[in-house]
């Protein structure tokens, strides 16, 4: 994870309502090591992120962690808004859209059962639309 990523450690605990004294003691560690996790040096644990989900209440922490830090979930996990349910839902409305756009092509490729070299630029423009719907998705399931 890199430094110019929003702190997601410190925003749940506000979130939470917290100060870093009280979530120390709800986490068991020290002062220094919670004020390191939300500098990002170093960056916690599985463990610890997973303690933080369960006293925050935040359940997109743990989501954020593993599309944050791991080089897997950079790969694989859309990015989600967890910010205004209002803008999540519109944005789910909208990709949900998009997808309905390309829906026909979508089961025509795959009606073939296999992705043929001609139609490989237009399946990824379909797959580009899931994948934003799925974040869009995920976005209201993990809204505040």
């Amino acid at each position: 994870m890199n430094k110019s990523c929003k702190n997601i450690y410190q925003l749940a605990r506000n979130v939470a309502g917290l100060t870093q004294i009280e979530a120390v003691e709800l986490l068991s560690v020290s002062l220094r090591t919670l004020g390191g996790y939300e500098a990002l040096n170093p960056i916690p644990h599985s463990d610890i992120v997973h303690a933080m989900v369960e006293i925050y209440g935040t359940k997109w922490l743990g989501y954020e962690h593993l599309r944050l830090s791991t080089q897997l979930g950079k790969q694989v996990l859309p990015p989600i808004n967890i910010d205004d349910i209002a803008k999540s839902v519109l944005v789910l409305q909208k990709e949900s859209s998009d997808v309905e756009e390309v829906k026909n092509c979508m089961v025509k490729i795959a009606c073939g059962g296999k992705i043929d070299k001609h139609e490989e630029r237009r399946w990824n423009e379909v797959t580009k639309e899931v994948f934003e719907m799925a974040g869009a998705a995920l976005s209201v399931v993990f809204s505040r």
